[in-house]
């Protein structure tokens, strides 16, 4: 990552398409969030380049309410642009809301598991699929796609039975490679990617089946990767779910990043076109923060927007497959060193 930006131009953050509009306070909001992010993060990452600690004493020092022109200010003054090389390509995510029992029955049968505590060997999707756990699952759902999908979003608010809503939270994977199943019905099928998004994907499963000896059982486990959860009862109702940085997620605010290649905390200035809240696509050129990474996101140009919770952010990220131009902002070296 640093030698890939060390050959980009850079410029003045001021310069950036659309840069003056807009509310950047959100991101400051969230910046600061990270910039108070545990020491040991949920999904460890790149460790921050040094001059972030001072932008984040500045940001501190701003006072509990910048007005807009003090927000731009101070992302102009402690950042520079770099574009990042590449086309970029933006996906989205959102934290689902379903039904869910803490107990089986025949109307919740597909179990949600926490990281088992003893294995030798940790099993891959479709041996977990056929009952390799022998443990007590955390939470049951209705159908074995709900449950693949919510491992696909990482996290989940689930509503039980008796009306409570508990929030689910990334708690480890199983090791295997993530595939996206997604991508091979799209070869299989000969379809335009863009007509293969989550709604189609999850009507072609349940179409064709959802066991293991069944069509669309068979290609969820094609991604051998499984997501394991624990319950979080800290959060508010109204916050975001925790991201890999370990903090709460913004909706259109908070990015999910390649890990391998950025740290958390950093702006990301994106510049793309996004499905709009009730409304067909519209540009989006904004400035978000690095909170969150995932298995699906690879590569210096790839980014994934958090859209929010429940159905309405669901059908907006399962719509959501754009190119566009992502641009990070780089702190600026203390004077004197």
């Amino acid at each position: 990552m640093a030698s890939t930006l060390a050959a980009v131009a850079v410029s003045a953050v001021a310069l950036l398409p659309g840069w003056t509009t807009g509310d950047p306070r959100p991101t400051l909001r969230a910046f600061r969030t990270s910039c108070s992010a545990p020491a040991r993060p949920v999904r460890a990452a790149l460790a921050p380049p040094a001059a972030l600690a001072a932008a984040c004493a500045e940001a501190r020092r701003l006072g509990p309410a910048p007005s807009i022109a003090q927000t731009r200010t101070f992302f102009e003054t402690r950042f520079e642009a770099r574009r990042v090389p590449g086309e970029a390509f933006f996906t989205g995510y959102y934290e689902p809301v379903v039904e869910a029992s803490l107990t089986r029955t025949d109307a919740f049968a597909t179990p949600l598991y926490a990281p088992p505590a003893h294995v030798d060997q940790m099993p891959d999707r479709a041996a977990i699929m056929a009952g390799a756990l022998k443990q007590r699952p955390l939470a049951y759902v209705t159908e074995p796609v709900e449950a693949f999908f919510i491992q696909v979003q990482g996290s989940a608010r689930l509503r039980l039975r008796d009306g409570r809503l508990r929030r689910l939270a990334f708690a480890g994977r199983n090791g295997y490679p993530y595939t996206s199943i997604g991508k091979l019905l799209v070869e299989r099928l000969h379809v335009p990617p863009a007509d293969m998004g989550m709604t189609q994907l999850k009507a072609w499963i349940r179409a064709n089946g959802e066991g293991l000896d069944e069509a669309g059982g068979k290609l969820m486990a094609e991604n051998r990767s499984y997501i394991f959860f624990r319950f979080d009862d800290s959060l508010a109702p109204n916050a975001g779910p925790i991201g890999g940085a370990g903090v709460s997620l913004t909706p259109r605010v908070s990015l999910a990043v390649d890990k391998t290649r950025w740290p958390y905390g950093l702006p990301f200035y994106v510049d793309a076109t996004v499905p709009a809240e009730g409304a067909s696509p519209a540009p989006l050129q904004k400035l978000m923060v690095a909170q969150d990474t995932g298995s699906a996101i690879v590569g210096d140009a790839r980014a994934d927007v958090f859209l929010g919770s429940g159905p309405e952010a669901a059908a907006q990220a399962g719509a959501m497959r754009e190119h566009g131009t992502l641009y990070v902002l780089w702190p600026k070296p203390e004077k004197g060193r």
